[in-house]
């Protein structure tokens, strides 16, 4: 690298850490370092690429942490082999995250085992990457949380907790169904949600038979004119992914005991 460009790179990190004064002092104190010694700022510059990588190591740490997710799943790891019918350019164009800049949403509709959870978590992992707020939690104890907070008068503050995060990943919608009660304040923190950020769900029903877990099909309509408008559907109508693995890793045991 020139040393012209070593300086422009130098300038640009110092900026990113923020740290101004170093950016002003620079040159002169480059001028300084090399009359005693050349190759000072090339020195500098992988110290500060160094640090840069740390806070991103940390930030990500920090992300990943805050979204609980129950497993680390990643897009590396989801075998797209294995299935038949899945639109792989978008799912790589989704783990770009602009659908969180635009505050879009994305539902994964299949049967259980096809991967959609592993799919939704995967894409959680490249929003934190991105830096972006992320909270995973299944439908199931996310209406029981809300439940909770309303029995204990705190409701609104878990609400906009909910509403803070740039996207929300909603596992297993429809595998138990709600109580009316459940419905609406899952209604609720959907609609709060709505245009000001980004939801990812997951379930095994077709939007037809939503009105089994939300009751009411006036609010079942609502909800899903909120979701779907300029959402990315993922149908998921392949074989068991879950199973495929599962007879891929007893079929690499067979070989190897061989």
């Amino acid at each position: 690298m020139s040393k012209a460009a070593t300086l422009v790179e130098l300038r640009a990190n110092l900026k990113s850490l923020m740290l101004s004064t170093m950016v002003r002092g620079l040159e002169g104190h480059l001028r300084q370092a090399n009359e005693s010694g050349p190759g000072y700022d090339e020195f500098l510059l992988d110290l500060t690429i160094t640090e840069i990588q740390a806070r991103a190591e940390n930030r990500l740490t920090r992300r990943v942490r805050e979204a609980k997710f129950p497993l680390v799943k990643t897009l590396e790891g989801f075998d797209f082999s294995m299935v038949d019918g899945l639109d792989i350019r978008l799912v790589r164009d989704l783990s770009g995250c602009d659908y969180i800049k635009e505050r879009r949403n994305i539902i994964f509709l299949g049967r259980s085992g096809t991967g959609k959870t592993h799919l939704a978590t995967a894409l959680g992992i490249e929003a934190c990457k991105n830096n972006f707020r992320t909270r995973f939690v299944s439908c199931y104890a996310l209406v029981n949380e809300l439940i909770e907070a309303r029995q204990e008068r705190d409701l609104q503050r878990l609400i906009q907790r909910y509403a803070r995060y740039d996207l929300l990943i909603l596992d297993e919608l429809g595998y138990i169904p709600f109580s009316r009660e459940g419905s609406e304040l899952l209604f609720q923190i959907l609609a709060e949600r709505q245009e000001k950020g980004s939801v990812i769900i997951t379930t095994n029903l077709g939007f037809a038979d939503w009105t089994q877990v939300f009751g009411d099909p006036v609010m079942t309509t609502a909800l899903l004119d909120r979701l779907t408008h300029k959402a990315h559907i993922v149908n998921c109508q392949w074989e068991s992914y879950r199973l495929k693995q599962s007879l891929k890793g007893i079929d690499q045991k067979r070989n190897e005991g061989e």
